[in-house]
């Protein structure tokens, strides 16, 4: 902003001065005109006006005071400028043609400009105080409204106490007097931006920003922002929060989150590199407790044989534990490698079924396999798709003490894909639909807790959900008490 001028053409006031034709352009431009907005006389003279101070959506109302001007001869009115720097100011113009006699094309207009905003901000303040004064102090939060030239028109004390401003302190400063530095340049793009399109703003939204209290400190803020429209000027409200404490608990929440994770991967990282180290002593244990049973070192009584075959049935169940913990803690760490192959499943829920034929039989229950004829094949892992298919058929027999268990395979379009349906339903004692809620959680035994003597890891249904989500599919159960329990597993057949 050049110094102030020695005012001296035209006028013995400061304000600024300029001669316009009956277009808006300049032909001459004063001291004081540079001096208020900031462009000199050389980038001024043959400008338009509509090009230089006038705001866009204003325009009209400038071309309207320029025809009542040169119909009267002289009028006057009070508008918005545009500084050239970009900063809005209220400014009060007087016009006045030159040279009446003239014909159109020659006639001059002398515009007289002279900077209101302070005068405009004090009235407006005085209104607003004793409009809303009462409301605004009954709000929580921090409220400021503020006009179009970014000057604050009233601040409740909630606000002046949250910047550390006194009594009144904050009234007619510039808003962007309340951020940091670094925001206040961009800051004046979106006020203009917002007054150009007004809307309201919800708490949270938008940027992330910092407030600068009066001692320089500063501290995350949210703000909202409403527009209000009065008889003349149109203003915003913005409410404004301290989120410091928030910030704090977000900021210790995602640590310890990240320690949480680095502490999960490290234990996936251990139990996916341990699988030889944890089977190999239960496999010498297992081994030689089979030989011992087989009499090879020599003969048992009744109770050495007993208790080593506690010991050997303890130490299996012991290994499919540590190798259903392995397997997901491989998945949980993304170690799992699929193998994706046309797979006929026919084929597969048939060599499932005759698996696990013998333990069906040595219970009384009826085995029913039901497919499709033909080959259905579906492109996925060989392996995973057979071990959730035992896991679900394995667990159906072990929890059912009569009836049967169906091994079905079901296909069905949809669009151009075919869906492929596994289902495994038994006659078992069925679940409570709390029960299958947490049917699916790591060690959750639902329908092994009913039945003493049946033992169960608590996590072949929950690495069997898991397998099927890697496979891209779905696995879900329906259940009624005492009637038996369905378990499905959804996969796609692969493309033609």
């Amino acid at each position: 902003m050049p110094a102030a001028p020695d005012c001296h053409w035209m006028s013995d006031l400061c304000d600024a001065l300029m001669l316009l034709d009956g277009e808006g352009t300049v032909h001459r431009w004063s001291d004081g005109a540079e001096f208020m907005f900031g462009y000199t006389g050389a980038e001024a003279v043959d400008a338009s006006m509509d090009e230089l101070v006038v705001i866009q959506d204003r325009r009209d109302e400038q071309r309207r005071f320029i025809a009542d001007t040169l119909l009267r001869g002289h009028d006057t009115f009070e508008t918005l400028r545009r500084r050239k720097d970009g900063t809005l100011i209220y400014v009060d113009i007087t016009g006045k043609v030159v040279n009446p006699s003239t014909t159109p094309t020659e006639q001059r207009l002398l515009f007289s400009e002279k900077d209101v905003t302070s005068l405009k901000v004090e009235r407006d303040s005085k209104t607003l105080e004793a409009r809303f004064r009462e409301l605004l102090e009954s709000t929580p939060d921090g409220i400021v409204i503020v006009n179009p030239t970014g000057h604050i028109l009233i601040a409740n004390s909630q606000a002046e106490r949250l910047f550390a401003y006194g009594p009144g302190e904050m009234r007619a400063t510039v808003v962007e007097r309340l951020l940091p530095e670094r925001f206040r340049a961009a800051h004046k793009g979106h006020r203009a931006h917002y007054f150009a399109q007004p809307r309201t703003r919800s708490m949270g939204a938008g940027l992330e920003l910092y407030g600068l209290r009066k001692d320089g400190t500063e501290f995350p803020v949210e703000i909202s922002l409403s527009p209000i429209r009065t008889e003349e000027t149109p203003l915003v409200m913005s409410a404004i929060r301290d989120v410091s404490e928030r910030k704090l608990f977000e900021q210790a929440l995602r640590e310890k989150n990240i320690e949480l994770e680095k502490a999960n991967l490290a234990k996936d990282r251990f139990l996916a590199s341990m699988s030889h180290e944890l089977r190999t002593p239960l496999n010498a244990v297992i081994g030689f407790t089979g030989t011992l049973l087989m009499k090879l070192p020599g003969d048992l009584n009744d109770e050495q044989t007993h208790q080593l075959e506690i010991v050997r049935s303890n130490a299996m169940h012991l290994l499919s534990l540590i190798n259903d913990l392995l397997h997901l803690a491989k998945i949980e760490a993304g170690k799992i490698e699929l193998n994706r192959e046309p797979t006929d499943c026919c084929t597969l829920l048939n060599e499932v079924a005759a698996s696990l034929e013998p333990q069906a039989l040595a219970k009384g229950l009826a085995l029913i396999i039901d497919v499709p004829p033909g080959r259905v094949v579906v492109d996925t892992d060989r392996r995973a798709l057979n071990q959730i298919l035992l896991n679900l058929a394995n667990n159906a027999i072990k929890f059912t003490a009569a009836g049967h268990v169906r091994l079905e395979l079901l296909a069905h379009e949809s669009g151009a894909r075919r869906g492929i349906q596994f289902a495994v339903e038994d006659t078992g004692p069925g679940m409570s639909e709390d029960e299958q809620a947490a049917l699916f959680g790591a060690f959750v035994q639902g329908q092994a807790a009913k039945h003493k003597g049946v033992e169960g890891t608590g996590l072949g249904l929950h690495l069997s959900r898991k397998l099927a989500e890697l496979l891209g599919g779905q696995l879900n159960c329906h259940s009624i008490p005492d009637q038996g329990s369905r378990f499905v597993l959804s996969l796609w057949e692969a493309s033609p």
